[in-house]
């Protein structure tokens, strides 16, 4: 069994930043890729960032470019999102996913594991 445990949400100004923080516990997910996903409410949920096994390839949406940052432990059950200059567009329930061996932009949470989500809020 996995879980996936997302924590960092919380309530920032706008132009603030937050890192969130994903941990990966049970067995180990090895090859998986490792993402964050987004939704706010009354959206469908949306790709924001990715990162593979290694650690050394990222993609992110044309959005949060520039802003936010993806990253992974040495021991690979770990993902971070660094995220600067938040604006009210940033607010959403932030969802870690982890897949195998890539992460396809179209959320699908019947695929792969799903953490419970953070609440990112950002006030203007």
């Amino acid at each position: 069994q996995v879980q996936l445990v997302e924590s960092g949400g919380g309530l920032v100004q706008a132009g603030g930043s937050l890192r969130l923080s994903c941990t990966a516990s049970g067995r180990p997910l090895i090859n998986y890729a490792m993402a964050w996903f987004r939704q706010a409410p009354g959206q469908e949920r949306e790709f924001v960032a990715d990162i593979n096994w290694y650690g050394d390839s990222t993609n992110y949406a044309d959005s949060v470019k520039g802003r936010f940052t993806i990253s992974r432990t040495i021991t690979r059950n770990k993902v971070y999102l660094q995220m600067n200059n938040l604006t009210p567009e940033d607010a959403a329930t932030y969802y870690c996913t982890a897949d195998t061996p890539s992460i396809t932009r179209v959320p699908n949470t019947g695929s792969g594991y799903w953490g419970q989500g953070t609440q990112v809020t950002v006030s203007s």
